[in-house]
């Protein structure tokens, strides 16, 4: 599992939907769910042309989003930073999840994946805060969080005094190894955002 409990040096508002992958594909090809770099390339051609600008926390997927995103040249116009925060300890002092979020519910969950976007968007100081937490395997899963089991969350920064702001959370349930898990992850990733910012405009 890449979110373990704290006791282990491996540890690791809005609406919550769900999307589930086809349960007859159990067996996969890693290599056919690599990351989407033209949902890439579409996100940053919006954030650009709007001057906003973009920061994201990692657990599971370990730097895999930051990496897609800055595989795109002229990227440092909207990319701020990317964090790995595979540690409950790291969570709390770079974004500032709660204690109370993670006893209570676990890393992998909507309140903390909830915590991470804002508390990236909010430390970052941008306009979007994009948060990734899950069990990649093959190892870590539960009855009630299985292998496959991925929150991804979605901040936005409204103009102050606005009332805009917001956080939306997905659950996820991706079948295959982890490079599946982790590359169908990113890519969910790119779509939420990229609906997020299309709904803005």
């Amino acid at each position: 599992m890449d979110d373990t409990p704290p006791d282990s040096d491996a540890v690791d508002e809005g609406d919550v939907g769900k999307t589930t992958t086809d349960p007859d594909s159990r067996v996969v090809d890693s290599f056919a769910f690599e990351p989407n770099l033209e949902r890439a390339t579409a996100v940053g051609r919006l954030l650009e042309a709007r001057e906003e600008t973009l920061a994201v926390a990692e657990s599971c997927t370990g730097g895999l989003l930051g990496g897609t995103i800055t595989a795109i040249p002229g990227s440092s116009a909207y990319f701020e930073s990317g964090q790995t925060v595979y540690a409950y300890r790291a969570k709390c002092r770079e974004l500032g999840v709660s204690r109370e979020a993670l006893d209570e519910h676990g890393a992998v969950s909507e309140p903390v994946a909830r915590e991470m976007a804002r508390g990236v968007r909010d430390t970052a100081g941008v306009t979007w805060g994009v948060s990734i937490t899950g069990v990649a395997g093959p190892d870590g899963g539960s009855a009630d969080t299985p292998v496959g089991t991925v929150y991804i969350g979605v901040a936005y920064a409204g103009p102050w005094a606005s009332g805009t702001s917001s956080v939306n959370v997905s659950e996820h349930h991706f079948e295959g190894d982890r490079h599946a898990v982790r590359s169908r992850t990113v890519d969910s990733a790119l779509e939420a955002l990229l609906e997020a910012v299309r709904e803005r405009e």
